[in-house]
């Protein structure tokens, strides 16, 4: 990959100046920057996210009795 230079550098910003418009500018630089930031934090963490359901986990049984405190709860959210 090349290295760009200086003038390289002017010439892509005249071109996305012309493209977005001079009030654009600061909005699409801070959405990049949130982006690379939101990136870093993603690859810095090694927290996975469980997308399987409870129900579905083969680790885990539900009891009787959590089915039944569901089913309760479901009914008190319905008489409301």
């Amino acid at each position: 990959m090349p290295n760009l230079g200086m003038g390289e550098l002017i010439i892509i910003l005249l071109i996305v100046l012309l493209v977005f418009g001079a009030s654009r500018l600061p909005q699409i630089g801070e959405g990049l920057g949130k982006a690379i930031k939101g990136l870093k934090r993603g690859l810095n963490t090694d927290d996975d996210i469980e997308v399987t359901p409870k129900d579905k986990r083969v680790g885990e049984k539900s009891s009787a009795e959590d089915v039944k405190t569901a089913v309760a709860e479901a009914e008190i959210v319905e008489k409301r």
